[in-house]
């Protein structure tokens, strides 16, 4: 079997290493994929990820028997509809299925359609109007830009001076260009955060493991939001009692929501999820692909085959996919440029990944570099994921940790909480 990786980034190239891993599989193929990935998958670099009739013509050519797309703008795109109407078996959904994470609105409105928990909100097109709402609610508040914005798009503020700049820089300034076209001001939701992921064909499910993000640059969650600076599995926070409740008040409804609407989804559905005090769980967003970095300590803490899953809900018989079992924890630490999510230089070498390599605990995955000679130097904001497996999330911790301080580069910014939360007495 052949799979083709469509994506260039961490998240792609953790996929790329679990599906390279499969006995089913004997080529792995990656467009674009990167210097990092072309560890685990063979690279097409001129074709890109939203370049439909190029994808089509590579897989055709390649015999690839299943199409995985990692990123969620060629899902917005409506790449999957293309790859699908030329007769390829596609693991992502389709453009319709993909406004759940293009659009916030459209997605806060299908969860009110369909009676999915999640938090109060407003849209506003015009900055003024929604100056005068953040004003009126002269409180906390989170503001979100309404389209895609590689996970920055999200500001959470403290008061209404926060909400008001927060405001100008998506609106006015444009800093996310036209997905800041419209926005949303939500209720901030209080409570501890998961990420919650879901296999389907569009009828049947197949649960994953848990995982909790850090999105804000700094420790303690102060700073920007980013598009992840480390993530940890299995999350404590989520009890069987929980996810029952998820299940049964979100991810079950959610699916029979998408058909119900005429958009069946195959693909996986990932609930950013606040779970408050008394073990309620509401949505923060929907994304319609894996996430980036959970994705990273998902597979490394997966056991067994993850693509006979990634083949059923593009066929349509996830039900006859056999489950994968779960290895104790993982942990992975992003190591990202200084400056980001704002500006950062790129092209700084990279020491330290050889001796990392011996390390059969860890695995470095690539999320922004490209190899000048026979070096590695940075070419992105979050540069690698460093993840490590353990018999306990705070063993993982460690390992992660150790082997993330062997790895250096200029400017090397990383957190030093992740998982902290997890570990704390």
């Amino acid at each position: 079997m052949r799979v083709l990786v469509v994506g260039s980034g961490g998240r792609e190239h953790a996929l790329a290493w679990k599906i390279a891993q499969s006995p089913l599989v004997d080529r792995v193929l990656a467009a674009p994929g990167s210097d990092g990935i072309a560890r685990d998958a063979d690279c097409f670099p001129d074709v890109k990820a939203g370049d439909a009739p190029a994808l089509v013509r590579l897989a055709h050519s390649e015999g690839a028997d299943l199409v995985v797309i990692g990123p969620e703008a060629p899902l917005a795109d409506g790449v999957a509809d293309r790859l699908r109407e030329a007769g390829l078996a596609v693991f992502g959904p389709s453009r319709e299925g993909a406004r759940l994470e293009a659009s916030k609105a459209y997605a806060r409105a299908f969860m009110a359609r369909h009676g999915i928990p999640g938090a109060r909100f407003a849209v506003f097109e015009d900055l003024e109007r929604a100056r005068a709402h953040v004003q009126s609610l002269d409180g906390p508040c989170v503001v979100k830009a309404d389209g895609l914005a590689a996970g920055k798009g999200v500001m959470v503020c403290d008061d209404v001076r926060q909400a008001e700049a927060a405001l100008a820089e998506i609106m006015a300034e444009r800093r996310f260009g036209e997905a800041g076209a419209r926005v949303l001001v939500e209720e901030r939701l209080e409570g501890e955060e998961a990420s919650y992921y879901a296999i389907t064909d569009g009828r049947h499910i197949v649960t994953l493991a848990a995982a909790q993000d850090h999105k804000r640059a700094l420790d303690g969650d102060r700073g920007e939001n980013t598009g992840g600076m480390g993530a940890y599995s299995p999350a404590p926070v989520l009890t069987e009692a929980i996810e029952k409740r998820v299940l049964e008040e979100i991810v079950h409804p959610a699916v029979r929501g998408l058909a119900d609407d005429g958009h069946p989804y195959q693909g996986v559905l990932y609930v950013g999820l606040m779970i408050d005090a008394s073990g309620a769980p509401r949505v923060v967003e929907f994304n319609v692909r894996f996430g980036d970095p959970e994705t990273q300590p998902l597979v490394v803490r997966m056991n067994g085959d993850i693509v006979p899953l990634l083949a059923g809900a593009a066929r349509g018989d996830l039900d006859r996919a056999a489950p994968v079992g779960w290895g104790d924890a993982a942990v992975c630490v992003v190591l990202a440029s200084g400056g980001y999510p704002r500006d950062y230089e790129s092209g700084k070498p990279i020491a330290g990944l050889d001796a990392v390599a011996r390390d059969t605990d860890v695995v470095v995955f690539h999320a922004g570099t490209r190899r000048v000679g026979g070096h590695f130097v940075t070419a992105g904001g979050r540069v690698l994921g460093v993840t490590a497996r353990g018999a306990t999330v705070a063993e993982a911790r460690s390992r992660a940790y150790a082997a993330a301080d062997r790895i250096r580069f200029e400017g090397v910014h990383l957190r030093r909480d992740i998982a902290a939360r997890a570990v704390s007495p």
